[in-house]
This record gives C-alpha cells, sequence and structure tokens, in this order.
C-alpha cells in the first residue's frame, strides 16, 4: 500500500494556480494526453480566475498588511472580488471578530483596484 501525506501547505489564489496549471499543460502537451481531472482542473482556473498571478500576488500582499486579515482569508478576497459590504460580510462570517465600516471600505478599496 502507497501512503501519501501532505508535506507542505500553502493558499493559493486562482489566478497561480491557472498560471501552474498552464504550465503543466504546456510541459506535458507533446508527451501525452492531459488526464480528464487536469483538464477540468483547467478549465474551472480558466472559467473563475479573476486578474493575474502578478495582481492577486500584489493585492493579496496589500491586504496581509491590514490587522484582521488572514492569508486564507486575503486569498478568497482576490479570487472573489467583492463589490459590497455584504459579500465582504459573508467573507468573514466564520471569523470571530467583526469588521468597521472603515476597515470594510478600505478592504473594497483594495479589491476594487486589483
Amino acid at each position: 500500500m502507497i501512503v501519501k501525506s501532505v508535506l507542505e501547505e500553502e493558499f493559493l489564489t486562482l489566478a497561480e494556480v491557472k498560471e501552474m496549471l498552464d504550465q503543466i499543460r504546456e510541459k506535458r502537451a507533446d508527451e501525452e494526453e492531459l488526464g480528464y481531472e487536469l483538464r477540468r482542473a483547467i478549465r474551472h482556473a480558466e472559467f473563475f480566475s479573476k486578474g493575474s498571478a502578478e495582481e492577486n500576488t500584489a493585492m493579496v500582499a496589500e491586504l496581509m498588511k491590514m490587522e484582521k486579515m488572514t492569508r486564507t482569508i486575503a486569498v478568497k478576497i482576490a479570487d472573489i472580488r467583492p463589490v459590497t459590504k455584504d459579500e465582504l460580510r459573508a467573507i468573514y462570517a466564520k471569523e470571530r471578530f467583526n469588521l468597521s465600516e472603515e476597515e470594510l471600505s478600505s478592504i473594497l478599496e483594495i479589491a476594487f483596484r486589483g
């Protein structure tokens, strides 16, 4: 029996994943046919990713400077790009803290610029 374990875990934006999957697709283009799961993952990333990997990385870095921000939430914000305070509150629904109106506005401003 082959046992696999997770060696490392990192949260990536969907645009970063799309870029990685594009590299895999290019590398395997001549060698073999892409598997079903890989084709589905590529299609999902192409359809749902917003912006470029560089833009999203910069947005996550800027969001991480805020006090009530985690990497997980910053990545979600970069992926979803909320446009209303209610959408942003939904992202923070499971967190143990609430955001002030000023904090919500600051986050939305960063998401809008991205």
